[in-house]
C-alpha cells in the first residue's frame, strides 16, 4: 500500500468558483477516489488562498475587515465543492496559524542558510489609492511579444515571466492612473542558486510532463532571476520576521504562503487526527530524508507551472525540506471553443450550474476529455449533453433497466448461481487492469472509452438474447434469468469502474445491487446467487432547456455582478430590450408561417426515386482534417463495400456505431470531396446543430433489403 499525499492549487478567497476551477479539481477528486480504490492510503487536502492586496480591496469594497471576507468566501468554496462531490479530507485557510508557522520557518531557514537577500526597488505606485501595486493590479503591454492587456507578472499570451516595472504603458486596474516609480526595500529569494538542482529536478523521471520540463528549460536558457518574496503595507498576509525595527512593515508576498498552505493544511489534518485510529504524522510526508518513501503530487493549472516547478521545489529543498514527488498541469477550460464569456453566458459559475443540472454529468464529461496531456479542454455544451445521455443514460444505466425488472418479477431479485457467459464476463473483468493503469496515469479519457466499450458489449449481448422476446415462450425461465444475471454482473463491473467519476450513482447502484464494496478488487467476485433490490432510475437524461436556462442564468447573474449599483433606470432599460426581444421572435414566428404557405411540396413519385437500403456498418473512423466528419465503410449487399462521410462526428464516438445496422441512400450521386468520394448519404433524425441521431435497424434486418 502506497501512502499518497494529494493537493489542487488553492482558489483565492475573493470571488466564487466557476467551472474552470472545477476542471482541476474533478481532475484530482477522481485520480484521488481511483487509488483510494485500488487499496493504496491518499489523503487529498487544500485551502483557500486568502491573502495579498485583492483580498483587502475586496473586503474594503464590502465594507467587512479581511477575515470576515475570507471567511464568507471559504464557506461559499466549501460549499460549491461539495455539490460537485470533491471529497477533501481537509479543506483549510492559508490565513492560519500552520501556514504563519511553516511560512516563518522556511524563510528563517533560507535566511540562514544564506539564500535571501535585500535591495532597495523601484516599484509601482497608484498616487490616487496611495499604495504600491500588486503585480496583478497593473495592465499593460508585454515586453516580451508586444501583447496589450497583460498582467504585471506574466503574460497570457507567450507565458514569460517579468517585472510588472517592464511592462510597456502601465496603468493602475484599481484607478486607471498611471503608476510612478518608487523606491523601496525588499527581499529576495536566490532562486539561481537552485539552478542545477532545478535542472535535475525537473528532469527527474515522471516528475513533470514532458512538455513542462520543455518549457522550463526555455526559461533556463533565459537565466533564472533572484525572486521578490516581499510586498509593502498595506498589505493582508504575514509580516516578514527578524526585519529592522525602524524599518516599514514587510509582508510576505502572496505567492511565497500559498504553496505553503498545502503543508498547513496537511498539518491542520494531523493535527485534528492525532490519537485517533486515522493519525497521521507531518514528518513521515514532509522530511527531507523519506525513507518512509510516501508521495507528494501536486495537481495544478499551466498557467502556474513556473511557481510550482522552480520556486516551490527551491524553497523545500533550500529549508531542508522534501520535494514533491510530481507536479501534474492541466489545460485551460474553453467552452464552445472559445474562452469563457460572461455576455455569453459561458461563464458559468459553480452554484449556477448545480441549479440547473446534475454535477455528475460535469465530472463525466471532464473525465471523457482529460488526458495527461496539457491540453485545453472544451466544454462543447451540445456535445456535454449527447455524450451524458447518449453513455451514461442510453448505454451503462440502460443495462441495469433493461435486465433488473425480470430479476426482480419474475425470480425475486435472485441472480443466477452460475455464469453462463464466463469468457465475456471475464473480458470486461480483466478490462478491469486497463482502466485501472490509465486512471493512475491520468489517461482519464482512456478510461472512459475502455468501460464504455464494455458497456456496449454488454447491451450487444442483451439485443442479441432478446430477453423479452423469451420470457413470452414457455420454458426458457432459466434462460432469462441467466441472461439478465451477465447482464447485471457487467453493470456491476461497471460501476466498479465508475465510481471514481461517479460517486453518488454508484452509491445508488450499490443499494440496488446489494453490495457494500466498489473497490477494484471487488470486481474479482462476480455475483452469482445474490439477491438484489428493486430498481430505481440512476439518472435522468440532459434535457436542452435546462442547458439554455444555465446559460441564461450565467448571463443574468454575473451581469448583476458586475454592475452592483444598478439603479431604477438600468432595471427600466432591461425592460425596454426584453419588450424588443419579444417583437423580434415576433418577426421570426411569421417568417415561419409564410415559408410553411409557400412550401414546395414532392410527390409520391418524387419520393419513389430514393433508393434506401440496410446497411452494416463493417468500419467508423475519424476523417483527418475534418472536424465534422465521420467515415463509414458499409456493406449495402453489393460486391464491394461503399465509402460514405456524415457530418456527424460531434454527436458519435466512432465506435458507437460499429458494426450496428443503418440506413443508406444508396442512388444519391457521388459526391467529390477533399477527403475522397462519398458514395451515398447515412440517414439520421433531429437538428444538426443541436443533436442529430443516427437511425438504426434491428439485428434481424437482412444487409442490402431496400426500405419501401
Amino acid at each position: 500500500m502506497r501512502e499518497i499525499l494529494v493537493t489542487s492549487a488553492l482558489p483565492y478567497a475573493n470571488g466564487d468558483l466557476h467551472l474552470g476551477h472545477l476542471l482541476e479539481h474533478v481532475q484530482t477528486d477522481v485520480w484521488v477516489r481511483a487509488m483510494k480504490a485500488q487499496g493504496h492510503q491518499v489523503t487529498y487536502v487544500c485551502a483557500d488562498d486568502a491573502h495579498g492586496t485583492g483580498i483587502m480591496l475586496k473586503a474594503e469594497e464590502n465594507g467587512v475587515s479581511p477575515e470576515e471576507q475570507i471567511a464568507s468566501v471559504k464557506a461559499s468554496h466549501e460549499a460549491d465543492f461539495a455539490k460537485f462531490l470533491i471529497n477533501f479530507d481537509n479543506y483549510h485557510s492559508t490565513h492560519s496559524e500552520e501556514n504563519k508557522h511553516f511560512s516563518e520557518l522556511i524563510y528563517r531557514r533560507l535566511n540562514s542558510a544564506g539564500h535571501i537577500s535585500t535591495k532597495d526597488v523601484k516599484q509601482l505606485f497608484d498616487p490616487e489609492k496611495q499604495l504600491f501595486l500588486a503585480d496583478r493590479f497593473v495592465k499593460g503591454t508585454c515586453p516580451e511579444c508586444a501583447a496589450p492587456d497583460q498582467y504585471g507578472d506574466n503574460c497570457e499570451v507567450c507565458g514569460t515571466t517579468y517585472d510588472a516595472t517592464d511592462l510597456i504603458n502601465p496603468h493602475s486596474t484599481l484607478s486607471n492612473a498611471t503608476p510612478v516609480l518608487k523606491t523601496s526595500k525588499h527581499y529576495f529569494f536566490d532562486l539561481p542558486e537552485f539552478e542545477q538542482f532545478l535542472k535535475d529536478w525537473t528532469r527527474s523521471e515522471n516528475r513533470l510532463q514532458v512538455s513542462v520540463a520543455n518549457k522550463l528549460q526555455e526559461w533556463f536558457d533565459a537565466g533564472l532571476a533572484s525572486w521578490d518574496i516581499s510586498r509593502d503595507g498595506p498589505y493582508f498576509g504575514f509580516q516578514i520576521p527578524d526585519t529592522p525595527s525602524d524599518e516599514p512593515d514587510k509582508y510576505f508576498y502572496v505567492w511565497l504562503d500559498a504553496p505553503v498552505g498545502y503543508m498547513a493544511s496537511f498539518k491542520n489534518l494531523c493535527d485534528k487526527r492525532a490519537g485517533s485510529d486515522q493519525a497521521l504524522d507531518f514528518d513521515r510526508y514532509w522530511m527531507q530524508e523519506n525513507e518512509h518513501k510516501t508521495e507528494v503530487y501536486h495537481f495544478i493549472g499551466k498557467d502556474i507551472v513556473y511557481f510550482h516547478a522552480l520556486f516551490w521545489p527551491a524553497m523545500l529543498a533550500g529549508s531542508e525540506f522534501r520535494t514533491p514527488t510530481g507536479v501534474f498541469a492541466h489545460g485551460f477550460l474553453m467552452v464552445n471553443g472559445e474562452k469563457m464569456s460572461k455576455s455569453r453566458g459561458t461563464f458559468i459559475k459553480a452554484e449556477t450550474y448545480a441549479k440547473h443540472l446534475h454535477p455528475e454529468y460535469l465530472r463525466y464529461y471532464f473525465a471523457s476529455k482529460l488526458s495527461d496531456k496539457v491540453e485545453d479542454i472544451n466544454l462543447d455544451l451540445q456535445d456535454f449533453m449527447q455524450k451524458v445521455n447518449s453513455d451514461l443514460v442510453g448505454k451503462v444505466v440502460n443495462i441495469a433497466s433493461r435486465s433488473a425488472s425480470f430479476i426482480v418479477k419474475k425470480y425475486d431479485g435472485m441472480l443466477s448461481d452460475v455464469c453462463v457467459e464466463s469468457e465475456l464476463l471475464e473480458d470486461i473483468t480483466k478490462t478491469g487492469d486497463e482502466i485501472a493503469a490509465a486512471y493512475e496515469n491520468r489517461e482519464f479519457s482512456r478510461a472512459m472509452r475502455l468501460i464504455m466499450q464494455c458497456a456496449d458489449k454488454a447491451n450487444e449481448y442483451i439485443d442479441e438474447k432478446k430477453p423479452w422476446s423469451l420470457a413470452k415462450l414457455e420454458g426458457t425461465e432459466q434462460e432469462v434469468q441467466d441472461i439478465c444475471s451477465v447482464a447485471i454482473n457487467i453493470f456491476r463491473q461497471l460501476m466498479v469502474y465508475l465510481a471514481p467519476v461517479l460517486p453518488e450513482l454508484t452509491a445508488n447502484a450499490k443499494d440496488f445491487l446489494n453490495i457494500d464494496d466498489l473497490s477494484f478488487a471487488s470486481r474479482n467476485e462476480w455475483l452469482l446467487g445474490h439477491k438484489i433490490n428493486k430498481f430505481k432510475p440512476l439518472m435522468q437524461r440532459i434535457e436542452e432547456k435546462d442547458v439554455a436556462a444555465m446559460v441564461e442564468d450565467s448571463k443574468a447573474s454575473l451581469a448583476q455582478a458586475d454592475t452592483p449599483t444598478a439603479n431604477a433606470d438600468s432595471k427600466s432599460d432591461d425592460k425596454t430590450a426584453a419588450t424588443d426581444n419579444q417583437s423580434e421572435k415576433a418577426a421570426n414566428a411569421d417568417n415561419v408561417t409564410e415559408k410553411t404557405e409557400q412550401a414546395d411540396y414532392i410527390g409520391i413519385e418524387d419520393f419513389a426515386k430514393v433508393e434506401m437500403k440496410v446497411a452494416h456498418v463493417l468500419a467508423c473512423n475519424y476523417v483527418e482534417g475534418a472536424d465534422k466528419l465521420l467515415q463509414f465503410t458499409l456493406d449495402v449487399g453489393e460486391d464491394k463495400p461503399r465509402n460514405v462521410f456524415s457530418g456527424i462526428r460531434k454527436f458519435y464516438e466512432p465506435e458507437q456505431l460499429l458494426d450496428k445496422k443503418v440506413i443508406c441512400v444508396t442512388n444519391l450521386a457521388p459526391r467529390k470531396m477533399k477527403f475522397g468520394i462519398s458514395e451515398g448519404m447515412v440517414l439520421s433524425t433531429g437538428n444538426p446543430k443541436t443533436q442529430l441521431t443516427v437511425v438504426t435497424l434491428p439485428d434481424n434486418c437482412v444487409i442490402g433489403d431496400v426500405l419501401a
